[in-house]
């Protein structure tokens, strides 16, 4: 039976995705893929945050795997040892599940998640004007986590080519790619529109959205980062912690170097049909020298300078 989500859905506007085979859809001014788009809408009419409420946003491969294994280990150390976690043996996709891309992904089903031990951490994808009333009107908390476009590109262009190998139809080279995504044409984007959207909220409620940069954490030798996020989050650590080392070992736990190592992460795919260990590439700063050329980057970035302008927000690209 066709309903009204369907019904919205064939009166999208809608362009070729780049993987070559499925499409992205345009709502409420951003563009999301096929396999996701209904469980955006439900999300957005359906969830009721709780105050207690923990979130990650992010974009897709601004190292958001990442921020997942680091607030769930984080909240959760006095509930599991950094050495019996279940981040060791559970994908860090599982233990923090998006909301819009995983809970509500089955349009015939609403989640029941009222059993969720408290606080509830969950992820999503989508742009702080289209998060749900209860989240941007409750007292929940928001991690957001940004990364240099330029590597961001490049990394979720890869993942989108390793998806595609199943498909029959290519995927649409670099090129095409990178043309469509300064024409604001990609998945979650526009890029700068999301980018903004959480910046501006941050610096109107700090106490509601912390803002972090993936570059100025992966430079962190001193884990500032980690002792702020845990103070956001509302566990800070105690001074004891501190001088045992707990957020080192926290951190390395949750390196990227380690999470790839774990066989949990390069086994098995996920519902949308990734591979999980698509999720875990390389991990590092500057590695889009490596695939744009130079008019390339500068084209991207004089996009994001003349969209940041004025915003007071800005991006390493190396």
């Amino acid at each position: 039976m066709e309903t009204e989500e369907d019904q919205l859905l064939q009166a999208l506007p809608r362009e070729r995705n780049w993987d070559g085979t499925s499409y992205i859809f345009q709502y409420q001014g951003f563009w999301f893929p096929s396999w996701g788009i209904h469980g955006v809408i439900s999300f957005q009419r359906r969830f009721q945050a709780r105050a207690t409420d923990l979130f990650l946003a992010s974009f897709p491969k601004y190292g958001t795997a990442w921020l997942k294994s680091l607030i769930f280990t984080t909240v959760n150390r006095a509930r599991y040892g950094l050495n019996d976690t279940p981040l060791l043996i559970t994908s860090p996709h599982d233990l923090v599940p998006f909301l819009d891309l995983d809970l509500f992904s089955n349009k015939n089903q609403i989640p029941d998640l009222e059993h969720h031990p408290n606080p509830r951490i969950f992820a999503t994808h989508t742009a702080y004007s289209l998060l749900p009333a209860s989240m941007r009107d409750s007292c929940c908390r928001i991690v957001y986590v940004c990364r240099n476009p330029l590597d961001q590109f490049i990394s979720y262009w890869h993942f989108v080519v390793q998806r595609s190998k199943e498909y029959v139809a290519p995927p649409l080279s670099l090129e095409e790619s990178f043309d469509m995504y300064c024409n604001e044409i990609h998945s979650f984007g526009p890029f700068c529109d999301q980018v903004l959207g959480y910046w501006k909220a941050s610096l109107e409620n700090p106490n509601k959205v912390l803002f972090l940069k993936y570059e100025d954490m992966k430079e962190d030798g001193k884990f500032q980062y980690l002792k702020k996020l845990a103070e956001f989050l509302g566990c800070p650590f105690s001074a004891d912690e501190e001088r045992d080392g707990v957020m080192e070992q926290v951190s390395r736990l949750c390196s990227f170097e380690n999470l790839k190592s774990l066989e949990v992460n390069n086994t098995g795919k996920r519902k949308s049909g990734s591979p999980n260990s698509a999720f875990f590439r390389k991990g590092k700063v500057g590695d889009w020298a490596n695939y744009l050329t130079p008019s390339m980057a500068q084209r991207l970035n004089n996009l994001v300078e003349e969209k940041l302008a004025g915003s007071g927000l800005s991006f390493k690209a190396s």
